[in-house]
């Protein structure tokens, strides 16, 4: 009796481990058959991280469309954090990957990707100028594989010196620091500079493409004797932008910005699109694309919100006083 117990406790101990090993068989091949229907999704960041802000609202923009990561599609990241020269490499590693859909957030990064594939879709996030900058045929058809959104940087560039100007009424000489790297910033210069005269300024570009130049770059603005500096957004100046701040205040020069976080961290004030927006949206188009749209066929969408962010403190310590007609109309007061 006791060895018939035994045999059936035996036989029951192999069929269990034989149960378990067909079911590990199982949830392999499920793993491995929902590894290989998973859409890749590759997104080349020069200014941003993943973890900002701004990206989770690209995230948000999937999930809201019915995606989920690891279960739907995996999103490959590539972050140069600044460092254009890593742009060109991301690229041709998504490329070599054959990801499903290459997204951007520069201009440098979506001319790369142009120049690196003429097949796999590109999706552009924050671009300044696509047409201007000859990324697309048309706003309403893009044509080729690349589509997504503009930043209308033409116009913006006009409204935020308009805004500087109304804010220091007085100032006739402003400094536009650009960083001669970034493929837009030549043309943004040359469009503030042809709208200044019609403002009472003369514009005095002063250049810096590191952190390094950011003291050299305001000591050259002190010297031309500006009342006030215009900024123009560039990856270098987003990722240190704590040295940037830093730079304008020991030179104490108002000064405007593209980006709400330079007021948020002790600008006088910044003007622009709502980049959260922008990242969200943008996730609409990558949707589209995988259900089979043709990025050509998908027009150019612009920013529809804007944001005016005025810092009260930082205008005390210079002794501005900021007008009111600026005040009432800022989105968000610092005080």
């Amino acid at each position: 009796m006791i060895r018939y117990r035994l045999r059936r406790v035996a036989a029951f101990g192999f069929a269990l481990l034989a149960c378990i090993a067909q079911c590990a068989r199982r949830d392999a091949t499920q793993a491995q058959q929902q590894a290989g229907s998973l859409r890749h999704i590759g997104f080349v960041l020069v200014a941003f991280s993943p973890q900002d802000k701004e990206l989770q609202a690209f995230r948000k923009g999937l999930s809201d469309a019915g995606y989920s990561e690891g279960r739907d599609l995996v999103i490959e990241w590539r972050v140069a954090a600044g460092d254009y020269a890593k742009v060109p490499q991301f690229v041709e590693d998504l490329v070599q990957r054959n990801v499903d859909v290459i997204v951007v957030e520069s201009t440098l990064a979506a001319r790369a990707a142009k120049r690196a594939t003429s097949t796999i879709p590109i999706v552009m996030s924050l671009v300044g100028d696509p047409l201007g900058d000859g990324l697309i045929a048309s706003l309403s058809h893009p044509g080729g594989n690349i589509t997504g959104l503009s930043l209308m940087t033409v116009d913006l560039s006009a409204k935020r010196l308009e805004l500087l100007k109304e804010t220091i009424p007085h100032a006739k000489r402003v400094a536009a620091l650009w960083d001669p790297d970034v493929p837009w910033h030549p043309k943004n210069v040359h469009d503030l500079e042809a709208a200044a005269p019609g403002m009472s300024i003369e514009l005095k570009p002063v250049a810096a493409r590191r952190p390094e130049d950011f003291d050299a770059a305001l000591s050259a603005a002190k010297r031309a004797r500006v009342q006030a500096m215009y900024v123009l957004e560039s990856a270098i100046y987003w990722n240190h932008r704590a040295e940037l701040l830093a730079a304008v205040s020991k030179a104490r020069i108002p000064a405007i910005y593209g980006q709400r976080d330079f007021a948020d961290a002790g600008g006088l004030m910044a003007y622009g699109t709502n980049f959260n927006d922008l990242f969200r949206r943008s996730a609409a188009y990558v949707d589209k694309i995988l259900k089979g749209a043709r990025p050509g066929d998908l027009p150019i969408e612009q920013p529809t919100k804007f944001e005016l962010v005025v810092n009260l403190r930082t205008a005390k310590a210079l002794g501005i006083t900021i007008p009111e007609s600026i005040v009432q109309r800022a989105d968000e007061v610092i005080r």
